[in-house]
């Protein structure tokens, strides 16, 4: 669902800007409290992860295919604050390096794909979790219904600014049906995906899921009269190091992005296909990063197809693990001095 440039006008694609900044400033401060020395690294993680399986589209109707929006995974694993960030530090990534979303769409990309989906997915999940048990089953389920609404909200909101902002002169009514209609279906795929990996973090680090805090305790057993733990852990789980989760984490980005990618498919997204039976991209702009040497998600001058992605994918994971661990470390850090100025 990235926009790009001519989709919306320069007024409300400036407006749109300046409430992305806003939100990613809000979530500069809120992020300060979610993160601490462990999560800080497995944001930047989140990020590359959600920029590689972006890559991965999949098909969901004839000759249309969707991919991974990524708030509600986000914003479950390290945090609504947190996850707009992360969102954020993807869209910028890939619209800077892979001419991918408008430069001046930005804003617009930031705040449909970014804050709606995250401030959308997260307010269901929570709800859901307070009426469901608290278990971990509760929070995997949570995170499906969360992520599959998230999509839809997001193709409406996407509706919402072009109503306002639109170039082209197509009835508003015609664009919110196809646009919610083939983003259920996209959404299905985010909440299978959503739903598979926060079960995976689950399962091996429970202690380490945002959206999973506080809600199991370790079990007890009665022994003699006093409650003791069944199985009593050597090192606690909040002072155990997520390196491996980490390695893994950032070897299955690769291998999504360096070579699954290649499988992906090659139909135009859903908001490209509406965009295009509905007249919408009649006056897109070409791309200011056009040029880049990694445009299109290819390495120029690499002339095996294969070869040439792989790397793009392998390229942008490495850059956007860097730039986002990098960010939320000092976004840490910055946490960590307003602590000791309060102290």
């Amino acid at each position: 669902m990235h926009v790009p440039d001519g989709f919306i006008n320069a007024p409300v694609s400036a407006a749109a800007g300046v409430v992305a900044a806003g939100a990613v400033a809000v979530s500069l401060r809120g992020a300060r409290k979610e993160l601490d020395e462990r999560t800080a690294p497995l944001a930047g993680l989140v990020a590359a992860f959600i920029f590689a399986v972006q890559m991965l589209n999949f098909p969901v109707a004839a000759g249309t295919s969707g991919h991974l929006l990524g708030g509600a995974l986000a914003a479950i694993l390290v945090g609504p604050y947190t996850g707009v960030l992360c969102i954020a530090v993807v869209l910028l990534m890939q619209g800077v390096l892979f001419a991918d979303g408008g430069l001046t769409a930005l804003g617009v990309n930031i705040t449909v794909m970014g804050v709606v989906t995250v401030v959308v997915a997260y307010a269901l999940f929570r709800g859901l979790v307070l009426l469901l048990p608290r278990t971990r089953r509760s929070v995997t389920a949570a995170s499906l219904v969360a992520a599959l609404v998230s999509v839809p909200a997001a193709a409406t909101a996407f509706t919402a600014i072009y109503a306002i902002g639109g170039t082209t002169d197509v009835p508003l009514a015609k664009v919110l049906t196809a646009m919610v209609g083939v983003h259920v279906l996209i959404g299905i795929g985010e909440a299978v995906i959503t739903m598979l990996t926060v079960g995976a973090v689950i399962a091996v680090r429970p202690d380490l899921v945002y959206g999973a805090r506080g809600l199991t305790a370790p079990l007890k057993l009665r022994v003699d009269g006093a409650l003791v733990d069944a199985a009593p852990a050597a090192v606690p789980a909040a002072a155990r190091s997520p390196r491996k989760l980490w390695i893994g984490g950032v070897v299955t980005a690769l291998v999504l992005a360096g070579f699954v990618s290649f499988y992906a498919s090659a139909s135009p997204d859903g908001l490209e296909k509406v965009a295009a039976d509905k007249g919408i991209d009649s006056k897109v702009q070409p791309h200011a990063a056009a040029g880049s040497p990694l445009a299109d998600y290819g390495v120029k001058d690499v002339s095996d197809a294969r070869l040439s992605g792989g790397l793009a994918g392998v390229i942008g994971v490495g850059a956007t693990l860097a730039v986002g661990t990098g960010a939320f470390w000092v976004v840490r850090r910055r946490r960590g001095v307003a602590s000791a100025l309060e102290a």
